[in-house]
């Protein structure tokens, strides 16, 4: 919770990774409070407050996840609300005479984007942001695997991630003063 909080304020990008691998350890332990109480949330040594707090949080979660149906896979609305802020931000950017060095950023990352998107069913297709999270987090399960990454696949991750980290700062500044009004480009 604290975590994923601090992620939030920090780097919106990580944040979303973050809560991704939440659903993922929420899935791994069955949606079951009782085995992330055990596994987790006993390993932290916090007031009962804190864990209170864990426990509700987790919990929150749990409910979430059974009521939109994530049980398997998917991600909670929360999340996706969160790529949908990110993508809004990106067409802002995109639209803008102000910013060519996102958009320039951004056409260099398109190949790499274009070609993860070859290599996946049409029927799970999703957008290009989406594409590059989806890039991001299959190699961090990979290294958390202990598997190895490829030369083209480190190549393609890293420019991605200076992209998506580019995005993220953009969001951070937005957060602290809008960029962008009704009226500006």
């Amino acid at each position: 919770m604290r975590i994923a909080q601090a992620k939030r304020e920090e780097n919106i990008a990580e944040y979303l990774l973050y809560m991704w691998q939440v659903e993922d350890i929420i899935r791994a332990f069955d949606l079951d409070i009782e085995k992330i109480k055990k596994s987790i949330i006993d390993r932290y040594e916090v007031k009962e407050e804190s864990r209170k707090e864990l426990i509700d949080w987790w919990e929150g979660l749990i409910m979430m996840m059974q009521h939109e149906g994530k049980k398997e896979k998917g991600h909670l609305q929360i999340n996706k609300n969160v790529l949908i802020r990110l993508n809004d931000l990106h067409n802002q950017l995109m639209k803008s005479t102000r910013y060519p060095e996102y958009g320039a950023e951004f056409y260099k990352t398109l190949p790499f984007i274009v070609e993860l998107r070859a290599k996946t069913p049409e029927q799970e297709q999703v957008g290009e942001l989406e594409t590059c999270f989806n890039a991001l987090y299959g190699t961090l399960m990979l290294r958390l695997q202990g598997k190895e990454i490829g030369k083209d696949t480190q190549t393609a991750i890293n420019q991605i991630s200076h992209f998506i980290g580019l995005l993220a700062a953009y969001f951070k500044k937005d957060e602290e003063k809008p960029l962008f009004d009704e009226n500006s480009n």
